[in-house]
């Protein structure tokens, strides 16, 4: 398979596009005067734009991130796996620690039949001290997760994907070579009580990709806390 690994260059080259806008916009339109001045100052203040991130159909890049155990993981190291679940989640939001044991389920499940969840802790800690690096050691021991627990510290995975929430979904599947994103969202239709599920979005997609199938249901909504990044955030 033919790996594409996420840098810094590629957040890089977004987040400058997106300068590169706002002052292409500032010289049309002139910025001589006292006041054009200062509302520069206060838009030069404003959130980052990050990228849109993937749709479902696109191909997805590999990445190589620190482990719980301070190894890195890149998803070419699963050599035998048919595909991913990689969920974008963290330790401190209640919606994740809602998922956390049925995230452990779904890799239970799937990691044997070739569909191993990857899960990824988005956040700043800076922002949010209980999802630090060393923190998510401690977690993922005490509810002893079966799957890499990788740390995005330099925040630069997330946005590729666009992921926005924690826990949000990108179901991935090996097609000649490359990492097709097959669905994008929500683990289930009810973060709050399990027994009243009624659509369980992931499970229902993969059950569909071993069987040979289509998913019918690619996109929902992700329900959960918003991802802590200071270049997102007002000053």
């Amino acid at each position: 398979m033919k790996q594409l690994l996420i840098g810094a260059g590629l957040l890089s080259l977004a987040f400058t596009a997106c300068n590169d806008v706002n002052s292409s916009k500032g010289q049309e339109e002139g910025t001589t005067t006292a006041t054009d001045t200062t509302a520069n100052k206060k838009e030069a203040s404003a959130p980052v734009s990050l990228p849109e991130g993937y749709k479902v159909g696109d191909e997805a890049m590999d990445f190589k991130l620190k482990n719980i155990d301070d190894k890195e993981v890149s998803l070419a190291q699963f050599t035998e796996a048919k595909g991913y679940i990689v969920i974008f989640t963290c330790n401190h939001c209640p919606y994740a620690k809602a998922y956390e044991g049925r995230i452990k389920d779904l890799d239970k499940k799937y990691k044997a039949l070739g569909y191993p969840v990857i899960a990824i802790n988005p956040n700043d800690p800076t922002l949010q001290p209980e999802d630090s690096y060393a923190a998510m050691k401690t977690n993922a021991k005490e509810k002893g997760f079966t799957f890499p627990y990788l740390f995005d510290e330099k925040q630069e995975v997330y946005p590729v994907y666009g992921a926005t929430k924690t826990p949000h979904v990108y179901l991935l599947q090996k097609e000649n070579g490359k990492l097709i994103v097959k669905y994008i969202g929500a683990i289930d239709d009810n973060y709050e009580k399990p027994a009243e599920v009624k659509a369980k979005y992931v499970a229902t997609a993969v059950d569909a990709l071993l069987a040979g199938k289509q998913v019918t249901e690619t996109k929902t909504v992700a329900v959960g806390c918003s991802i802590k990044d200071k270049r997102t955030q007002k000053s």
